[in-house]
């Protein structure tokens, strides 16, 4: 049985694609990745090469992400056959392991329990664009240094037992946490303010084709024009969070664990997703990660 399968879905987002690719593509092998071109998109086709590309349809339609994660949740389920991990999430969602670890994510996978579910600490990437002018096109973790705690990207990605996942992929069927120490997810949404404006109107412009609101459409209101604020307000915003000494994250696992629940009767389970207002510098050792 091969160690991992890594699963996205993306609609034209090539900057994310190709951090992606480096990271997973690079380390996995790109026979072990899957991605589903929503849209048929050439560009995506292109850069993809090597990998599983699955076609789908590009037409607007409403509940485009229930959908999503309703394909995204068989696709995986059937991999889980073949794998003894699979990694699920969004094009700009990449698991790293800490680098003190001694291992890469491969490496560390290969030797990680199965029959369970794994949720990395998410930690958002952020673009100081007053301190930070390099740009972050063949690598991001050096270039942007800037973290904040993003629980709400503290994901079940790594499944290897039997599970549905929630629409975003947010809560998991599965009444266990484990959050290993050196397991993070980085979310890559605010890591360079060119990349950020690009994919925001190009979802923009997805969600005014749909024609309903975001209730509608079942996805964040971050897809929508009326919703979007500022673009350069938001990234100098970045500036005003409260640096943080050093970098540990076992308090954050700990509140995780404290209130980690049934999600009501849904059959989902969920913890404590408070809003943590400060920022980190990541370590030297995360630099060139991906």
């Amino acid at each position: 049985m091969q160690t991992v399968a890594v699963v996205t879905m993306v609609r034209d987002d090539a900057f994310f694609l190709k951090a992606w690719l480096r990271h997973y593509g690079e380390m996995f092998g790109r026979q072990n990745c899957y991605v589903v071109n929503h849209g048929y998109g050439e560009e995506v086709a292109e850069l993809a090469k090597g990998c599983n590309i699955i076609g789908i349809p590009g037409d607007p339609h409403k509940n485009f992400d229930v959908k999503r994660w309703s394909l995204l949740n068989n696709l995986f389920g059937g991999l889980r056959r073949y794998y003894k991990h699979v990694i699920v999430g969004d094009v700009d969602e990449l698991v790293v392991v800490d680098p003190d670890a001694g291992v890469n994510l491969l490496q560390w996978l290969e030797k990680a329990e199965t029959d369970r579910i794994y949720t990395p600490v998410g930690l958002e990437v952020i673009h100081r664009i007053d301190l930070e002018d390099e740009p972050a096109e063949a690598q991001i973790l050096g270039p942007r240094r800037h973290v904040r705690i993003a629980p709400h990207y503290s994901k079940p990605c790594i499944v290897s037992t039997p599970a549905k996942l929630s629409r975003g992929g947010h809560f998991a069927q599965y009444p266990k946490l484990h959050t290993p120490d050196d397991l993070y997810l980085m979310h890559l949404k605010f890591c360079d303010f060119g990349a950020y404006t690009g994919a925001m109107d190009r979802r923009n412009a997805v969600s005014a084709e749909v024609g309903v609101d975001y209730k509608q459409a079942s996805i964040g209101r971050h897809w929508f024009a009326q919703a979007r604020g500022e673009d350069r307000e938001v990234f100098d915003a970045f500036a005003e969070l409260p640096m943080q000494d050093g970098f540990d994250m076992r308090v954050v696992r700990r509140k995780m664990h404290r209130s980690f629940k049934a999600r009501g009767d849904t059959g989902y389970f969920e913890f404590d997703r408070p809003n943590y207002k400060g920022q980190y510098v990541l370590p030297e050792r995360f630099s060139g990660i991906f």
